[in-house]
């Protein structure tokens, strides 16, 4: 892994700034420390090989390709600000390397400060934990994922990187018990609830930041004399991730008797798939006409011990509903 850092460094060096204004003229990492993080941290260290959609099947490129063409590509391509589709099992996808600016994002969201402790749902390539590690430091930081075979990955990522946090193999949706409590949850898997564990596993006034249904939503955890709630409303962006193994996966949108127009707006698929299973298609339609149409924000979710609902404007409003189990 030193000779790909060797044979890379300055092309990758200049192709990471390049990327990094790209998010900025977006309106992203306004953060001066996630900035650096993103111009520090050597991407292509963590993809050194991808898959692209090429004529309806997967085309790899990697590092070591002889053809520098080939390898040229694939430089260019691990500082693209797209996902990276990084791992496929019979054709499935079960894991990549997130887009840049939608981490950017998410991470902002997170709202760090020197000394919180973080968990990270679902390690990937690793990437993601090493900006967490530049920002917080290694000590810092927790990652956990199910498969083995992407946690050493990971590891080995890390440590080319320079970053060595605790990478656990486990189950996500258990968060991670013998490292908690954690000031904050950050996830890089869709998920149709919220585990239960997660708050539970959280110091007072932490803030968990994960994709939800196809947005992303931004709990609070408050501690009060009925145990530990979790409360907080949807960012505005849509974002669409690969599933948590272990954990409730969001359920299959159904869309049968309504027009195709509706159901094509990204906006109703995303109620269609927060309420799936408490709502049906025509009653979710009712209520997205009835209330103009609202945009994701105006959406949020209450997490309270092993219950939890989603909710339109507010928790204790006319509009709510339960969401799936809660995991361990």
């Amino acid at each position: 892994m030193g000779q790909v850092v060797d044979r890379f460094a300055e092309p990758a060096a200049e192709a990471r700034r390049s990327m990094v204004r790209e998010i900025a003229a977006g309106g992203g990492l306004t953060d001066p420390a996630w900035r650096a993080a993103f111009e520090e941290v050597p991407r292509h260290l963590f993809v050194p090989y991808y898959f692209t959609a090429r004529a309806g099947t997967y085309e790899r490129l990697w590092c070591e390709d002889p053809d520098p063409g080939r390898r040229a590509r694939w430089l260019r391509g691990a500082y693209t600000d797209e996902p990276l589709a990084t791992r496929l099992r019979d054709g499935d996808l079960v894991s990549s390397s997130s887009q840049p600016s939608l981490m950017a994002l998410m991470l902002d969201a997170l709202e760090v400060a020197d000394g919180d402790r973080v968990l990270e749902i679902g390690a990937g390539t690793g990437y993601n934990a090493a900006l967490l590690a530049h920002r917080l430091g290694d000590a810092a930081v927790t990652t956990v994922d199910l498969d083995p075979d992407i946690t050493e990955s990971a590891r080995v990522h890390l440590a080319a990187a320079g970053h060595h946090p605790a990478v656990v193999t486990g189950d996500g949706a258990r968060g991670c018990p013998e490292r908690a409590p954690f000031d904050r949850v950050i996830a890089t898997c869709a998920l149709a609830s919220v585990p239960s564990a997660w708050p539970a596993q959280c110091n007072d006034g932490a803030r968990i930041v994960t994709p939800l249904s196809t947005g992303i939503i931004v709990l609070r955890v408050r501690h009060g004399s009925g145990g530990r709630t979790a409360e907080g409303r949807f960012l505005p962006t849509s974002a669409y991730f690969v599933p948590l193994r272990g954990g409730t996966v969001p359920a299959e949108v159904r869309t049968g008797g309504l027009p195709r127009g509706v159901t094509d707006n990204d906006l109703f698929r995303f109620l269609l798939s927060l309420s799936a299973g408490a709502l049906d298609p025509r009653e979710a339609l009712a209520l997205w006409e009835r209330e103009h149409r609202p945009e994701r924000e105006r959406f949020g979710v209450t997490v309270s011990g092993r219950r939890q609902w989603a909710w339109l404007d507010d928790p204790e409003g006319p509009y709510v509903w339960p969401l799936g189990p809660t995991g361990a």
